[in-house]
């Protein structure tokens, strides 16, 4: 229950209202009374917790009851902040790539009738495209249609190398790594998408091995719906309302607590693709 000081306030030409006010009053003006709201209900006391006579007209012909119901109205609307679409960052504005920026490779992107069209490049190690904000607990949604035959993913508390960790382009500096949501297409024998995977952390699978069980809930040749919650060590995912993964994994927590979110063309084999991956409606929703 919280308490809040209502007075008097006058303009020129303008009717009285009511105005609330937590902070301590001068004296200046006599306060028309409190609101208290609680569990139960909103009062309205007078300065010595008196009620308010609301029957009174002021000189505007509005009563105190019509300035305390109008006034209980919109503190009732400030005080609900229900959970609404203004709290989900749009980080597509389906027109640009403002707000991303290409890390690894020479895969191709470029926006395509709305969509972040990712496209591979023979002879291209994987490649990313990242937003330059970074995450830590999140809620992520975004679509998805990816080509038969290609490997893709999307990248999660991401970050690169910033010193070499061995031979090899995994371990090189500026190597994008992390944990990573994979994304492919089912195939006749189901594949792995939405489980989570180390890309260039040296642990390959982070989703246990007993638990990588192949699956068709990507619809090949349609959009896909992802959805990722990250909160501390746990990782869930869905891909079309359909629960795939529930991970807690500390270590890779402790190593990618925050970073940015990337969007993966995968590396082809000679001979092969090209391929092509889009994406569309991506928008994240950080939890505190």
């Amino acid at each position: 229950m919280f308490l809040l000081r209502l007075f008097e306030y006058r303009l020129p030409g303008i009717l009285p209202l009511g105005l609330a006010s937590s902070a301590r009053f001068d004296g200046s003006e006599p306060p028309i009374g409190y609101l208290i709201f609680s569990g139960i209900g909103l009062w309205a006391l007078g300065p010595e917790f008196r009620p308010v006579p609301t029957n009174q007209p002021t000189n505007g012909g509005i009563t105190t009851r019509m300035r305390l119901h109008l006034l209980a109205l919109s503190l009732a609307a400030a005080t609900a902040a229900p959970s609404t679409a203004q709290d989900w960052i749009q980080l597509f504005d389906g027109e640009t790539l403002n707000g991303w920026v290409q890390r690894n490779g020479f895969a191709t992107y470029r926006v395509e009738d709305g969509t972040i069209l990712g496209r591979t490049s023979v002879g291209s190690p994987n490649s990313f495209l990242c937003t330059t904000t970074h995450f830590s607990d999140f809620e992520l949604e975004f679509e998805v249609k990816v080509d038969d035959g290609l490997n893709s993913g999307v990248m999660i508390r991401a970050s690169q190398k910033t010193a070499a960790t061995g031979t090899g382009r995994n371990n090189s500096i500026g190597r994008v790594y992390g944990p990573q949501v994979e994304i492919e297409s089912s195939g006749p024998e189901g594949a792995e998408s939405g489980y989570v995977y180390g890309e260039a952390t040296g642990r390959g699978w982070l989703t246990p091995e007993d638990r990588l069980v192949a699956h068709k809930a990507v619809r090949d040749g349609e959009w896909n719906r992802f959805r990722v919650v990250a909160k501390g060590a746990r990782i869930q995912t869905w891909i079309n309302g359909e629960s795939i993964e529930d991970l807690t994994d500390e270590e890779a927590y402790a190593n990618h607590g925050g970073g940015f979110i990337g969007l993966q063309v995968h590396g082809i084999r000679q001979g092969t693709g090209p391929f092509e991956v889009a994406w569309r409606n991506i928008r994240v929703k950080p939890l505190n």
